[in-house]
Parts: structure tokens; C-alpha cells; sequence
């Protein structure tokens, strides 16, 4: 038999409990006692929540930032300390603290230094970089700086402003949109008030749908985005309104040359709650119809929100976006897009160390396309409805976690078409909808290591299923598109069956682990360096083959024939801040790749399209580069020169469909591809009186496909092409100029008003946005003709505050 061995026990119970007692002797001697204090940081001018305040307890290494309410929450061993709070444009906050007990404290920050009583306040106006928190890639720009960027007709832009910033760009002036390192635009996730925006331009491109007035706060995640984003491959936008003012009732507002803008807000419900309802319209009609044109353009939006202290404890949000435009074309087409967005936010502190947010959000964008000479109306939409839960437990002073859950149901309108009248000879016609859902669940922990070392760690479960009702066509071999060898050409394979799907029955679903990490190195107290992975799922997918994306491209679901696209980012940088603060050095480098890249065969068909999947083949992506951004924060003159040294390329083999798939199956450049982009972003504050800024903009030409030959059959000239995207446009450039006139006699008035004086292009640089090739009808001789958006454009606005 056989005996299993036994461990001897202890000879007796003195010697058990000597043990126990060696064992927390190190608990006994070392451990202390430990308080939280915890508050809300705000602007004590209007009672703004301050997002991203700095609240530190001097001469530690123990800290925080306040979240997107402004929430923060600090515990630390008894003791006496002294609290400091900072935040870019305002004085820091001291105070003297004896912290033996959970305490409250909430602090409203000034713009002015001042003397109070046991309060020591300190002018501290620098943008110096964090160098301890591990995020990084991030650009973050207050609504003043943006304001006083010179941009075109004067009209204060937001995307605009974050393509000044390195690792941005476009497709080109007047194109709608901005791609994020080497990413496409439907890779970036554009968020107002946490709901999802598509379409984030008014006029085609040239203004974005963001009202400066409106806008708190702006942050763009380059890389190393945090586990509570999720749904694009790319980059995260996100906005945040302002509350309004709980303090006095306000109007701002401005009179341009392309569009005027007011904003009125102010304390409600006996103080306990504030609002804000800003608009914007545009007139390019006036100006349109004095130059003998019949056309008509012009866009308006309407941000609204209120909020509502039920308790200490407990505060409601309520915010919500309205933005359309209309465009006729002489009559020939008119058009018409826009965004409607709504959100139901409840904040409610459990105690001093967890906070948490539930928001109940819709967003809808919708399109319209009439042309009377046809009789075609053509109407199409994207809805979705988000529930949101997050949560944010500040366990020690080394150790922060957030987490949640969120869920999204989509409903895809690809287009419907209506005759105008009984007389168009128009048959109606309905693409079939599509509907999904997408789920996801999170956690992350910020964790200081040591008084130097500190990382993030994040992981996102993601779920996405693809829901009926909708019958889709079955393919040989699984492959919508085939390769013709006798013609070498790509065409749309015929379906061999059809299979019908009920209401809500799933027809693909997928899932992701998505994992985040970054970490920080304190070098020491001016410079550190910081390194980011993370992985993201996005299952929407913009189709469309234009270089830049337009109001009449839809959005589609993963599904049956179309994988998610997985992203993959490497970053690593180094980050300084020298001169006492006076000037910042951010410097980065990346490498992302994405799969399941859509491309597009040649020839593809996509407007009312109801088989989008024989029209498309999948490939790959990649994209990396380096990021150069120093900034002047003190003094008189302040600005940023931003450096961008990158490359964005895509492949797309012929997989099942056979043959050697787009460009043979090489590398080819992306069409927003841009090899050396530089900015330069200055203000210079001359007196009380006078305010000038300046941008210089060099970009290298974006990718373009040239003819590069051509021959005759049947008596017609035929043109054939070089490699894909194989030439460039020539190289982008401009200067932009503005003056700013502050009238002295505003000084002790209510009503404050400035004049901005600008222009843009101030060289007329004639940029070009195409080069068509053509033949002359009359010569014979091909010609190629630039085709230019802007020349100079002088502007003049009148902002005003009351």
C-alpha cells in the first residue's frame, strides 16, 4: 500500500504564532494610516468643470488630473501637506492642508493672481509637458488658441487647427476630414459630448461642424489610446461642450464674413444647474447671388446643454447637437446633409474614491440628393443609439482604475429612391437596411510603479454581430469578385444562391481582445520618455473610393463578406521641458499596421449599390514615421513649429478572387500619403491693444495615378495609366496672417469687442487641388490643367462678449 507523505506539522503553538508575528512584523512597522481627499476643480468665472487639472500634493510624487467632470480624488499617508492644483491659462492653487481625516474639497481656479486669505495663489500660465503620466501621442488645444489661428474667410476652425499639430493632414484644401498617421478618415472616431459624429464638415470641407463658442475642450489621440475608447483604427476626437455659466448669464457671438454665431448661457434652476444654447449660420447665398450666381450654399448648427446638482452627490446632463447644409446648383441638383446628436448623462459619486458616469446617447446623419432634370430623390442614413457605464476607482496613491461597459445599436439606410413627381418616369427603389450591434467591455489601471516609473495597462473586449433582416447572395468559392485572366481585370462574380435572413437573426459576428500599454520614464524633472502599444477593432467601414470622403459615401457594417479592420500601433518618444518651462520638446516615433484594409477594384461601382461586395477586394495597411513639436509657452510670443517625417502605404493582394490583386499585389502609396509636412504657428500679443498670428503651411503633393501614355482603337484615343498612385500633385504651401485690434475702451465695459483681421494665403500660392489631362479639341495636343481651390482670401470678423 502506499502512504502519501505528509508535511510535519509545527512541534507547537508558540511556534505557530512566533511565525505569524515575523510574518507581519513588516505590516506592523511600515503600514500607516491613509485619507482621501477628493473634490471637483472649476473656473470660478463661470463654474465650468476644468478637465485635465493638474492636483498634486507638493514636494511628493503623489497626484492626479480631474476626469471629464472635473472630478479628482488624491489619498496619501496622514500628514501635513500642501495641496497644489494647476491648469493651463489659470494661477495654481496652494493650500496648506492637515490631512487626518476623508475630506471634500472642491476649488474654483482664477485667471488673475490674487492674495486670499491662507491661500497662496502664483501666476503659472505654462503648457509644459506631463512628463510623469504614461499617456502620450496625445495633442490637446484650448478654445483660445484655436480662436486665434488665422483660417480662412475667418471662420474659427477646429479641425482645421488640429492639422497644425504633427502626424495630422488632409487629402487637401477644402477636403473634408483629417487623417490621423497614415490613417484613412473613417478611421478616426469623432466624439461631441461622447456621440459619435460622421460627417464632422459643413460646406464640403471647407468649415467643420464645431462651433468654437460651444467648445470646452479638445483632445485628439494620436496612439496609446486609453481601453475606454474603442470602434476606430486610427485616432480619437474628443470634444467636450462647455456646461455654460452657473455664475451670470452671458452672451458671446461674432459677425463674419461667411457666417455669424451667438452663444447664450447662464445659471438656472436657483443655481443649482446652468445652460447653454449656441448657433451658427452661414450667408454664402448674399455673396453668391451679388456675383450673378443662381446657386445656393449654406450651412447652420445649434448646440444645446443643461445640467442639474440633484445632490452633492448626484448631477444630470443634458447636451445635444443639430447641423445641416444646403447646396443648389442652379437649380441643376440640390443637396442637402447633416448631424443630429443627443445625450442624457448622469454623474454620481459613490465616495471619495469612485466616480461614475451612465450616458444614454443618440446620434443620426443623414443625406439628401435631389435632381429635378432626372426626377431622382435620394435620401440615406446612419443611426445609432449608445449606452454607456464607466467608472473610476482611485484605489491608492500608486494605483488608479477605470472600467466599464458600453453598447451600440446601429441602423445603415444605404439609400432610397423616390421620383419627384408622378411624371419622372422614376421607379422607386429601396437598398436593403442594415442593422448590427456592437458591444464592448473594458478595464484599465494606472499604476506608479515607483517615483519615476509609471505604466498603463488596458485591456477592451470587443463584440460586433451583423444583424438580418436582409437576403445576401451566395458566390462560388466565397468570392464576390473574380479575376478575368484574358482581359486581366477584376469583375463582379455572379451569385449561385441566395440566402434570407429573419429579423434580428445574426449573420456574422466577430470579437476582439484589444490590449493597451504604455509606460513613462522620468529621466529626471525636465525630461522623460514614454513608449504605447495598443490594438483596436473597428467594424464600420466608410466606402468610398474618392480622395477625399464626401457627403454621398456610406457607412457599412462588417458582415458576411467584409472582416473588421485590426490595428496594431507602436510608439515610442521623448519629452523635455526646459528654460523654466518656457519652451516644451515632444518627439515620436511610430509604427502602425492594419489588416483587412477594404480596396477598391478598378472600375467599382458604389453609388446605390446594393451588393457593395462585388465592388471591393481586402488588403493591408501600414504607415510610420517620426513627430517632431516644440513649443514656446511664456511670454509675449508664444507657438508651436510641428515637424512630420512619415510614410502611408497600402497593399491589396487578389486572395480567392486570383490574380496578382490592385497595383500587381506592391506597396503603393496611400492617397493621403504625405512625405515631409511642417507648420509653423505663432502669436505675438504687441500690447493691451494689438494681437497678431501667423501659420506657414509645407506639405508634399498628395498621391495621384497619371496617364503616362495613351494609343487609338477605332479612331478613339485611349489613355493608359502609370502604377497606382505613382505621382504627386505639386508641393502644398501657404501663409496665413492675422491682426487682432482689442479697443481700449472695452477695458471697464460690459460689453467686450474685438476686431480679427486676416488673410489667408497671404502670397496666393495657387495650391493645386487636381490636374485633369485632356485633349485640345482644336490642336490636337494633350494638356493637363491645375485646378485650384483658394487664391488670397482677406477676411475681416467682429467678435463680441457681454
Amino acid at each position: 500500500m502506499t502512504r502519501t507523505k505528509r508535511s510535519k506539522p509545527f512541534r507547537s503553538k508558540k511556534r505557530q504564532a512566533l511565525f505569524v508575528v515575523i510574518l507581519l512584523c513588516p505590516v506592523f512597522f511600515f503600514a500607516q494610516t491613509k485619507y482621501t481627499i477628493s473634490g471637483v476643480v472649476k473656473d470660478v468665472a463661470n463654474g465650468e468643470t476644468l478637465l485635465g487639472a493638474t492636483v498634486f500634493l507638493k514636494g511628493t510624487s503623489i497626484g492626479s488630473t480631474t476626469n471629464e467632470y472635473g472630478f479628482y480624488s488624491i489619498t496619501a499617508p496622514e500628514g501635513t501637506y500642501t495641496l497644489t492644483i494647476s491648469y493651463l491659462g489659470f494661477t495654481t492653487f496652494e493650500r496648506d492642508i492637515n490631512l487626518d481625516t476623508e475630506q471634500k474639497f472642491d476649488i474654483e481656479l482664477k485667471e488673475d493672481a490674487a492674495q486670499l486669505d491662507e491661500v497662496v495663489i502664483t501666476a503659472e500660465k505654462s503648457k509644459k509637458v506631463d512628463l510623469q503620466t504614461p499617456q502620450m501621442s496625445v495633442a490637446k488645444l484650448s478654445t483660445n488658441e484655436i480662436k486665434q489661428i488665422p483660417v480662412v474667410l475667418g471662420e474659427v476652425d477646429l479641425i482645421k487647427s488640429i492639422q497644425l499639430l504633427p502626424g495630422v493632414t488632409n487629402a487637401g484644401e477644402g477636403a473634408s476630414g483629417f487623417n490621423v498617421r497614415g490613417g484613412a478618415e473613417d478611421q478616426n472616431l469623432i466624439l461631441l459630448d461622447e456621440a459619435i459624429i460622421y460627417n464632422a464638415s459643413h460646406l464640403f470641407g471647407f468649415f467643420s461642424v464645431f462651433n468654437a463658442d460651444a467648445i470646452k475642450d479638445v483632445k485628439l489621440y494620436k496612439g496609446g489610446i486609453p481601453a475606454r475608447f474603442g470602434g476606430r483604427a486610427s485616432s480619437v476626437l474628443d470634444i467636450r461642450q462647455k456646461d455654460g455659466n452657473s455664475k451670470r448669464f452671458q452672451l458671446t457671438g461674432g459677425i463674419g464674413a461667411i457666417s455669424s454665431r451667438l452663444a447664450a448661457e447662464g445659471p438656472m434652476f436657483k443655481d443649482k444647474g446652468s445652460f447653454l444654447m449656441a448657433g451658427r449660420a452661414a450667408y454664402a447665398n448674399i455673396f453668391l447671388a451679388l456675383g450673378g450666381e443662381d446657386s445656393r450654399a449654406g450651412f447652420y448648427d445649434l448646440n444645446l446643454k443643461t445640467n442639474y446638482e440633484i445632490d452633492q452627490k448626484n448631477r444630470l446632463y443634458l447636451s445635444g447637437y443639430f447641423g445641416n447644409d444646403n447646396f443648389n446648383l442652379s437649380g441643376i441638383f440640390t443637396n442637402s446633409y447633416g448631424n443630429l446628436s443627443g445625450n442624457l448623462r448622469w454623474n454620481h459619486i459613490f465616495n471619495n474614491k469612485l466616480f461614475s458616469n451612465v450616458s444614454l446617447i443618440y446620434s443620426r446623419y443623414n443625406y439628401n440628393l435631389e435632381i429635378p432634370i432626372e426626377g431622382i430623390d435620394w435620401t440615406s442614413d446612419i443611426s445609432n443609439y449608445n449606452v454607456r457605464y464607466d467608472l473610476g476607482y482611485y484605489a491608492s496613491e500608486k494605483l488608479k482604475f477605470d472600467f466599464g461597459v458600453n453598447g451600440i445599436y446601429y441602423n445603415f439606410n444605404p439609400g432610397k429612391l423616390n421620383p419627384l413627381d408622378a411624371d419622372s418616369g422614376v421607379n422607386p427603389e429601396k437598398l436593403d437596411d442594415k442593422f448590427a450591434l456592437e458591444a464592448g467591455v473594458y478595464a484599465g489601471l494606472e499604476h506608479k510603479i515607483s517615483d519615476r516609473l509609471t505604466a498603463q495597462y488596458g485591456l477592451r473586449f470587443s463584440y460586433f454581430n451583423r444583424l438580418g433582416e436582409q437576403t445576401l447572395n451566395n458566390y462560388a468559392d466565397n468570392s464576390p469578385v473574380v479575376y478575368n485572366e484574358e482581359l486581366g481585370i477584376y469583375e463582379r462574380a455572379d451569385p449561385i444562391s441566395t440566402t434570407p435572413y429573419g429579423k434580428g437573426k445574426s449573420i456574422a459576428t466577430f470579437n476582439n481582445l484589444e490590449p493597451r500599454f504604455a509606460l513613462s520614464y522620468q529621466l529626471n524633472e525636465k525630461s522623460s520618455i514614454k513608449a504605447s502599444y495598443n490594438r483596436m477593432a473597428q467594424y464600420l467601414h466608410l466606402i468610398s473610393n474618392t480622395t477625399s470622403a464626401t457627403p454621398l459615401d456610406v457607412w457599412a457594417p462588417s458582415g458576411k463578406f467584409i472582416e473588421p479592420q485590426i490595428a496594431d500601433q507602436y510608439a515610442v518618444g521623448y519629452f523635455r521641458n526646459f528654460k523654466e518651462n518656457m519652451f516644451s520638446i515632444e518627439a515620436e516615433a511610430y509604427y502602425k499596421t492594419i489588416d483587412n484594409r477594404v480596396d477598391y477594384i478598378n472600375g467599382a461601382e458604389l453609388i446605390a449599390q446594393n451588393t457593395i461586395e462585388t465592388e471591393i477586394l481586402t488588403g493591408e495597411a501600414r504607415a510610420y514615421g517620426l513627430e517632431f513639436l516644440l513649443r514656446k509657452n511664456k511670454g509675449d510670443f508664444t507657438g508651436w513649429v510641428s515637424y512630420t517625417l512619415s510614410k502611408s502605404q497600402q497593399r491589396t493582394p487578389g486572395g480567392a478572387a486570383g490574380g496578382l490583386g490592385i497595383n500587381n499585389g506592391k506597396w503603393y502609396n496611400s492617397n493621403w500619403d504625405r512625405t515631409h509636412d511642417f507648420s509653423f504657428t505663432g502669436s505675438y500679443k504687441l500690447n493691451e491693444k494689438w494681437r497678431f498670428g501667423a501659420n506657414m503651411v509645407f506639405q508634399t503633393g498628395r498621391p495621384v495615378t497619371y496617364p503616362n501614355g495613351q494609343f487609338v482603337f477605332n479612331g478613339l484615343s485611349v489613355a493608359t495609366y502609370s502604377e497606382r498612385n505613382a505621382d504627386r500633385l505639386p508641393a502644398y504651401h501657404r501663409l496665413d496672417l492675422s491682426a487682432t485690434l482689442i479697443p481700449r475702451k472695452n477695458k471697464n465695459r460690459k460689453w467686450q469687442g474685438e476686431w480679427v483681421f486676416g488673410i489667408y494665403n497671404a502670397y496666393n500660392r495657387m495650391n493645386a487641388a487636381s490636374i485633369s489631362f485632356g485633349q485640345n479639341q482644336e490642336t490636337g495636343v494633350n494638356e493637363a490643367t491645375r485646378t485650384a481651390i483658394f487664391g488670397i482670401v482677406p477676411s475681416v470678423t467682429y467678435n463680441f462678449k457681454f
